[in-house]
C-alpha cells in the first residue's frame, strides 16, 4: 500500500512559527516537547478543530446550530485528515446520573440481559433504568440518595420517653409530648431496649386517627419531622427553624431502595441470584466472571457484548471500577481511560483518534497497558495521535514529532521528526532528558513530628492508620484505584483542613481572569498605572471604567449569522487591546497597560521594580511558567499548567502543609527537576510536603514513601510499605519497588 500522509502548511495557531508537517496516516504518532511549546496547538487546535470543523459542515443548519462551533485553523493548508475522535483529559461531568455503566454503553446493555432471562418478569428494558419513571425508584427520583435526618439528631436513645428522649429540633413541645401520651409505649423503657416493632412504630408511623391526641392523629417521628422541615423548601422556613434544623439534615441512602435508585419491582428481579443494584456495584473484574457465568441460550448475544466491553475496562486497567460509580467521582486519568473503553467498542476504520497524555494516572506497571491499547487502535487501519511526556509511551511511537526549542514565544517550531532512536541523538531538550539518568536519593531528612490518619474507611480504605511524618518530602505511591487519592484528599484532608491544596481542577475558566489577575499582580500594577498618570485605577482595568465601548473589554465581537456559522472577530475599535482609546494613551516607564499585559512573565521581570510585585513574577517563574503572557485567558491553561499557577500563588508561605495530587501531569523530563527543586524549597523552609505521583524520578527523591496496595479496588485500600527509596527497593511485595 501506498503510504499517505496528512499534510498542514503555514499553521500559525497560538505561538506556531508557520509550521509544516507531513504525517504518516495509519501510525502512532507522538508529539512531544516542554508543555507551551505548541504540542497542542498542532494536535488540538489545527489537526482536531479543522477535522471537527469539516464533519460538522456535513449536517443540515438546524443540526449545526446545535453543536459547538470551531473556527478555521489560521492555516495555509490542511489536507487528508479523515475524522477525529478525541479523546481528552476533561473530567465526565453529567452529575449523579452518569455512572461508569451509562457512560460506556454498558449500562444499557445488562438493562437488556434482565429484561429477556431476569425472573420474575418486569418489563422491558427502560423497567431497569434509575433515569426512567418507570425504573427509578419513587423515593429519590432514581437518585439514590436523599436529604433526611440522622436519627441521634431525633432521639437519645439511653433515655426514656418520660426522661426526655425525644429531642428532635425545630419540634415544639405539644409536638415532642404526643409519643409520651399516645398510649402505645412504656413510657418508662429506654429507647434503647425498644422491640423493632416499637421502634418502627415510634420512628416511622404513617398518620393513624387517634381521639386522644392533638389533631387527632398519631404520626412517627421520622415522618413528621420529614413532612415538616425536608419535605418543604428549606428556604420557606423561619430564619430560626432553619437554624435549628439545617445542621441536621444531611444526604444519606435513600431509606426505600438504600441505595440502589430503582424501584422494588427492579430490584426483585434477578438473574443467577442477583439483582442489577447487585451487578452494578460489583467490580468489573467479579462482574466479567459472572457474566461468563450466564448459560441461558437466549441470553448468549447479549452475555457476549458485555464480555467483549467489560474485558476492554479490564485491559486498560479500570478492573477496581464498578458500573455504579459515579463519573464526577473519576480522576481525570480514569475518565479520559473510560472514553478510550467507548471508543475501542466502535468498527470505525481509518479514523484519527487523537490522546492527550493518556498516561497521566497510570502506575508504571500499566503503561504497557496503554500501548497496547494504542496498538490495537493503529492496527486497525487509524491513525493514533498522541501528546505525551512518558518515555516509555514514547518509545512505542512509528513517528515521532518534537516541539520546541522552548515554551511560548521561543516555542511554536519543530525541532525533530522522526524515530525514536534518531531522538535520542537529535540533541533537543526532549532527547538529552530521556539519555539522562537520575539516582536515588542518598541521605534522607528526618521527620521533625508526624499527622496522623485513624481508621479511615472512605470508599476502599480498609481501616488504614498511618502516620505521615512532618517537615520532609512524603510520596503516595501506588497503583490506579489503589487508595492513594482516598487517603490523602478525603481521609487526611478531612482531619487536617488546614493544608494547602494543589490539584488539578481547573481555574476560573473565566475568558476575563489571566496570570496578573489570579496572582493580584494587576492591583498593584493599575495603582502604579494610576500614581504615575493622576487618574482613577478603574481605568486601567478592562472589567471597569477602562473597557473598550464596542466589545466591553473581552477583546473580540461575536456575530450571530441567525443560521449561519457565528463569527469571532478582533473588536475593530481596540483591535484586541481591550481597552479604551485613551486609557492606552497613558504610560509607565513608556509603556502602556495593553503592552504590559502583552509581556512575557521574563519580560515582565525585568521591567518592573515594584516590591510586591517582583516575587510573584518570580515565583510564575520558579513553576516554570516564563513563558506565559500576563494576560493570557485562563481558560487556555492546561491542566498542568493550571496546577502550576496554583502552586506559584502558595509559594510563599511557611510551617504549612502542602498536598499535591499529581503535580507531574502535563510536565517534560526538563521541567521535573525545576518541579523538584521547589518541593525541596517548600520542605527547607519549614514546611511538610505530601504528593500523590507515579513518576519515578519524584519517587526516587523522596524522603518518605507510602505505598498503597497491593492492587486497586477492593484488592488495594492497604498500606504496604512505609520507609526511604532505599528500603523500598528491597520490599519485594511492592509494585512500584520493582519499577524504582
Amino acid at each position: 500500500m501506498v503510504q499517505e500522509y496528512i499534510e498542514i502548511r503555514g499553521a500559525r495557531e497560538n505561538n506556531l512559527k508557520d509550521v509544516s508537517l507531513r504525517l504518516p496516516k495509519r501510525k502512532i504518532i507522538i508529539f512531544t516537547g516542554v508543555s507551551g511549546s505548541g504540542k497542542s496547538s498542532v494536535v488540538f487546535d489545527t489537526i482536531a478543530n479543522e477535522a471537527q470543523r469539516l464533519l460538522f459542515e456535513n449536517f443540515s443548519m438546524f443540526i449545526r446550530n446545535l453543536l459547538p462551533r470551531y473556527p478555521q485553523p489560521d492555516a495555509d493548508e490542511i489536507e487528508n485528515l479523515s475524522m477525529a475522535v478525541i479523546v481528552d483529559q476533561k473530567r465526565l461531568g453529567g452529575g449523579s446520573q452518569s455512572t461508569v455503566g451509562t457512560v460506556t454503553d454498558i449500562a444499557p446493555v445488562l438493562r437488556i440481559l434482565f429484561s429477556r432471562i431476569g425472573k420474575p418478569y418486569v418489563g422491558l428494558a427502560n423497567a431497569f433504568s434509575f433515569n426512567d419513571p418507570q425504573g427509578m425508584c419513587p423515593e429519590c427520583n432514581g437518585l439514590g440518595r436523599k436529604i433526611g435526618i440522622t436519627l441521634d439528631a431525633l432521639i437519645d436513645t439511653t433515655k426514656s420517653l418520660n426522661e426526655g428522649a425525644v429531642i428532635a429540633p425545630g419540634l415544639v413541645k405539644l409536638e415532642s409530648d404526643i409519643y409520651a401520651q399516645s398510649g402505645f409505649f412504656d413510657n418508662d423503657k429506654k429507647i434503647a431496649d425498644y422491640t423493632t416493632e416499637e421502634r418502627d412504630l415510634l420512628l416511622y408511623s404513617e398518620p393513624r386517627k387517634h381521639t386522644g391526641l392533638p389533631y387527632n392523629t398519631y404520626e412517627g417521628l421520622v415522618y413528621k419531622f420529614n413532612r415538616k422541615f425536608v419535605a418543604r423548601d428549606i428556604q420557606t422556613l423561619s430564619p430560626r427553624i432553619r437554624q435549628k434544623v439545617e445542621p441536621f439534615l444531611k444526604p444519606g441512602p435513600c431509606p426505600l431502595c438504600k441505595g440502589a435508585r430503582l424501584n422494588q419491582a427492579a430490584l426483585s428481579c434477578k438473574v443467577n441470584g442477583y439483582n442489577i443494584a447487585d451487578m452494578a456495584s460489583m467490580e468489573i473484574d467479579e462482574l466479567l466472571e459472572v457474566v461468563k457465568g450466564i448459560i441461558e441460550p437466549a441470553a448468549a448475544p447479549i452475555a457476549r457484548t458485555l464480555i467483549q466491553r467489560l474485558q476492554h475496562l479490564v485491559d486498560i486497567g479500570l478492573e477496581y471500577l464498578s458500573l455504579d460509580r459515579s463519573t464526577d467521582t473519576l480522576s481525570g486519568g480514569e475518565a479520559q481511560r473510560v472514553k478510550m473503553v467507548k471508543h475501542l467498542n466502535g468498527s470505525l476504520v481509518d479514523v484519527m483518534y487523537i490522546f492527550d497524555e493518556p498516561s497521566i494516572g497510570l502506575h508504571p506497571r500499566d503503561v504497557h497497558r496503554l500501548n497496547e491499547l494504542l496498538e490495537k487502535l493503529r492496527d486497525k487501519g487509524n491513525t493514533v495521535i498522541v501528546v505525551e511526556h512518558d518515555p516509555d509511551v514514547i518509545k512505542r511511537a512509528d513517528y515521532i514529532v518534537d516541539m520546541g526549542p522552548h515554551a511560548g514565544s521561543e516555542g511554536g517550531k519543530i525541532v525533530y521528526e522522526g524515530d525514536f532512536s534518531g531522538l535520542l541523538q537529535s540533541d533537543t531538550l526532549t532527547g538529552n532528558h530521556l539519555l539522562r539518568k537520575r539516582p536515588l536519593k542518598e541521605s534522607f531528612r528526618q521527620a521533625t513530628g508526624a499527622l496522623s490518619i485513624a481508621h479511615a474507611t472512605v470508599n476502599n480504605l480498609q481501616d488504614v492508620s498511618v502516620n505521615i511524618p512532618t517537615g520532609v518530602l512524603t510520596v503516595i505511591t501506588g497503583v490506579a484505584g489503589s487508595g492513594k487519592s482516598s487517603l490523602i484528599n478525603e481521609a487526611f484532608l478531612s482531619q487536617h483542613q488546614a493544608a494547602v491544596v494543589i490539584d488539578q481542577a481547573s481555574l476560573n475558566t473565566s475568558s476575563r481572569s489571566n496570570p496578573a489577575t489570579y496572582t493580584g499582580i494587576m492591583d498593584d500594577v493599575r495603582k502604579a498605572f494610576a500614581a504615575s498618570n493622576k487618574v482613577d485605577a478603574g481605568l486601567f482595568s478592562f472589567n471597569s471604567k477602562g473597557a473598550c465601548p464596542n466589545c466591553q473589554g473581552l477583546g473580540v465581537t461575536y456575530t450571530d449569522l441567525g443560521f449561519l456559522e457565528g463569527v469571532k472577530l478582533p473588536c475593530e475599535v481596540c483591535g484586541g487591546k481591550r481597552f479604551k482609546e485613551e486609557v492606552l494613551a497613558y504610560t509607565f516607564n513608556g509603556k502602556s497597560i495593553a503592552d504590559v499585559l502583552s509581556m512575557t512573565i521574563s519580560q515582565a521581570r525585568s521591567f518592573f521594580t515594584i516590591k510586591e510585585v517582583l516575587p510573584k513574577l518570580q515565583a510564575m517563574s520558579d513553576v516554570g511558567l516564563d513563558y506565559l503572557t500576563l494576560g493570557q485567558p485562563l481558560s487556555t491553561l492546561s491542566g498542568g499548567e493550571c496546577q502550576r499557577m496554583k502552586l506559584a500563588s502558595e509559594l510563599h508561605k511557611q510551617g504549612s502543609i502542602y498536598v499535591m495530587d499529581e503535580p507531574t501531569t502535563g510536565l517534560h523530563l526538563s521541567d521535573i527537576g525545576r518541579l523538584l527543586t521547589i518541593m525541596n524549597r517548600l520542605v527547607n523552609s519549614g514546611n511538610t510536603v505530601i504528593v500523590i505521583e507515579h513518576h519515578l524520578d519524584v519517587i526516587r527523591n523522596a524522603d518518605w514513601i507510602i505505598d498503597m496496595g497491593p492492587e486497586g479496588g477492593n484488592k488495594g485500600g492497604k498500606v504496604i510499605f512505609e520507609g526511604t527509596p532505599q528500603e523500598l527497593l528491597s520490599a519485594s511485595h511492592s509494585l512500584t519497588g520493582k519499577y524504582l
